[in-house]
């Protein structure tokens, strides 16, 4: 029996609403709880958005970023988290997982959840009353697609389950090649794909991935066969040379597919991370303090985004970028309007 078929023989339990400590709460039996809060967001709008589903286990907003009051405060709006499974084959040098799994045995190394736990809580979260169509992004506990070569892909499983309604999308994070299932799949429409990229250099010397040219074809075959594709370069890092380095890595993927949105970032690491990290040499680029780890200098950081951006707009004629977990000020500095933020991890 497929996914579809399998929700539709679990969906005869009655839903109902109760409204507990100031949270609405749709609930299907005594089983699996859709919980809302009144959220607000970047350009200052209330808006009720779902919080979390049951436990928060599989299905929770991301909000450890509240909403910014000063020039230093990190702009990062509260998206929808599916969390599929923990850790990530790559292991880059500066991978945050090193940090957050850090007391548990297997750290960085892919640990996927129970499939019928994810499908309980993705059938409550579609049978649950949210106002808003969401994007939950499956890749910011592990790589999206670090099952793909298994008997059991994860791409393949929850597009099935995504079949059974047409609001909400899937984001897939990913530095992955192993793209022959989502090639297969046949609603495109309800998937977003985003691929993590850097200077070539970079990726050569501190991330333990497929090459930059292999996911840039991969992103292009992907683009061609009817996805969005979006593309993250994160984290950039001054090294030397790093306008050219750079601009290489935007000719390469302007050759190949025009992203419907680039979100760039920069070198950062909070103290767990770098306390954790086996190979710390990336460390010494971190010059200054802020409410997420330490950065790159401001100035530097300033710097590399503008290069960019201008290159963007100069030679290829494109304009949908954002910053990603960059502060207010940064923002300014750019000319960006953080209130009107299209960043990677939201629709």
């Amino acid at each position: 029996m497929d996914a579809y078929a399998r929700m539709e023989n679990e969906t005869s339990l009655d839903l109902f609403v109760t409204i507990e400590g100031g949270e609405e709460k749709h609930s299907r039996g005594r089983e699996m709880k859709v919980h809302h809060r009144c959220y607000k967001t970047l350009d200052g709008r209330t808006k009720k958005l779902v919080s979390s589903v049951g436990d928060g286990s599989i299905i929770k907003r991301f909000e450890k970023t509240p909403i910014p009051s000063n020039p230093t405060d990190v702009v990062c709006p509260h998206f929808l988290e599916l969390k599929w499974a923990t850790g990530c084959p790559y292991a880059c040098a500066w991978c945050y997982l090193q940090g957050t799994f850090r007391f548990l045995e297997y750290k960085t190394k892919p640990k996927p959840k129970e499939y019928s736990r994810v499908q309980e809580h993705l059938q409550a979260f579609f049978d649950g009353r949210s106002g808003e169509a969401e994007l939950l992004n499956s890749g910011e506990l592990a790589d999206s697609l670090m099952t793909e070569e298994s008997s059991n892909p994860f791409s393949r499983f929850i597009m099935d389950l995504f079949k059974i309604q047409t609001r909400h999308k899937v984001l897939f994070l990913t530095k992955s090649t192993s793209i022959d299932e989502l090639m297969l799949i046949g609603n495109k429409s309800q998937a977003v794909i985003s691929f993590s990229i850097n200077a070539i250099p970079v990726a050569k010397k501190w991330e333990k991935a497929p090459t930059v040219e292999e996911r840039v074809r991969a992103a292009g075959l992907l683009a061609d066969a009817g996805y969005e594709v979006r593309l993250r370069l994160d984290p950039m890092v001054p090294v030397d040379g790093w306008r050219n380095a750079y601009l290489e890595t935007l000719e390469l993927v302007f050759e190949t597919l025009t992203p419907s949105r680039i979100t760039l970032g920069s070198l950062r690491g909070l103290q767990s991370t770098i306390n954790n990290a086996r190979d710390k040499s990336w460390v010494t680029y971190l010059e200054e303090k802020s409410n997420w780890g330490r950065k790159i200098g401001i100035n530097t950081r300033t710097d590399m985004y503008r290069f960019v951006i201008e290159r963007l707009n100069t030679e290829f004629g494109y304009r949908d970028v954002a910053l990603c977990k960059e502060t207010v000020e940064v923002w300014n500095r750019l000319g960006l309007d953080h209130s009107k933020i299209r960043c990677n991890c939201i629709w």
